[in-house]
């Protein structure tokens, strides 16, 4: 009985343990829109996951246009996956960051969505 009470500790230290490694790599790895957009050469062809609210969004026959913004930034998001989400949700997205112009320090950009998820 006491071999099964300490195996079971065990087990329930190993699955909070990877819990929050599985925590903490979600947040660390989600970029800040304005990172992008300040930094878009070192961000140019890179996947890079997102998180924010949906702030206008358009498709149909399963392809899609959204904006996704954050505190710090709004970036355009294109689908070909799925319709786009709802105006207003709260949204987290993996893509293809691509910088197409940029003038001066302002940089127009999209990111490519591969994934999407609800925070």
């Amino acid at each position: 009985m006491n071999t099964t009470s300490q195996r079971l500790r065990r087990l329930t230290q190993l699955v909070l343990s990877a819990g929050t490694l599985a925590v903490l790599a979600g947040c660390a790895s989600v970029t800040p829109i304005g990172e992008l957009l300040d930094n878009a050469s070192k961000y140019n062809g890179k996947t890079v996951r997102i998180e924010g609210e949906v702030r206008e969004s358009a498709g149909a026959f399963g392809l899609g246009a959204y904006q996704v913004r954050d505190a710090t930034g709004t970036i355009p998001v294109l689908s070909q996956q799925a319709s786009p989400p709802r105006t207003g949700s709260k949204i987290g997205v993996t893509g293809r960051f691509e910088a197409l112009v940029t003038v001066g320090s302002k940089s127009l950009a999209v990111l490519r969505e591969e994934s999407r998820t609800v925070p």
